[in-house]
């Protein structure tokens, strides 16, 4: 009875040490993947299909701005400061929207750091975890959110093109790109194990 408690000790302990190593390598490629991007974050006023459809539009116009703050061959800190700089011109753009619309919700733009899920899009997918977002919040914030890639910027146009543009600019390395694209073995299966992590230190943080 003594030696299979033991066994299962050694099992337990084994596991928890995997889990820990695991754990620990894919907290750091997802940490080295979120220090090169800034996301972004648009949330709709409510969930009301005018709202939501509202929110889309003020997401292509903010996008479209932002796009053009960005210096030519910018680095990822260059592009936080435009972005940080221009936050009032961020949320005036998105106002331009809502007005232009009927509707008088205020918009505001601020740079924070937020958890994301794990999101695919069209062309490419980015891992659960922590990442710096350019985060929009229209009239009381409590409609639906939008995720995507402020920096570099992945929703406009052919997205694992800019991917490909980004890692000739060093802004992601090789193996990187090849992780958000698809590319990269057995992705997908990482990627769950990343958002599987994030809610595990989430409920142990509670």
């Amino acid at each position: 009875m003594d030696r299979k408690l033991k066994h299962w000790e050694l099992a337990l302990m084994f596991g928890v040490l995997v889990a820990l190593v695991t754990g620990s390598w894919l907290g750091r490629e997802q940490q080295e993947l979120a220090d090169c991007v800034i996301r972004f974050h648009v949330i709709a006023n409510s969930d009301s299909a005018e709202d939501q459809a509202l929110k889309l539009a003020v997401r292509d116009r903010v996008l479209e701005q932002a796009e053009g703050m960005y210096p030519e061959g910018a680095t990822l800190e260059q592009a936080r400061q435009a972005l940080e700089g221009h936050l009032n011109l961020l949320a005036a753009a998105g106002r331009e929207v809502v007005e232009e619309q009927g509707y008088d919700y205020p918009v505001s733009a601020q740079l924070t750091d937020c958890w994301f899920p794990t999101k695919e899009y069209e062309g490419f997918a980015l891992p659960a975890g922590n990442y710096t977002a350019l985060r929009v919040t229209i009239g009381e914030g409590e409609g639906q959110n939008w995720w995507c890639v402020a920096f570099p910027p992945l929703c406009l146009g052919a997205a694992s093109e800019t991917v490909e543009q980004a890692a000739q600019a060093g802004l992601f390395t090789p193996g990187q790109a090849a992780l958000v694209t698809g590319e990269s073995e057995g992705y997908v299966l990482k990627f769950k194990a990343m958002e599987w992590l994030g809610e595990l230190q989430g409920f142990l943080e509670k």
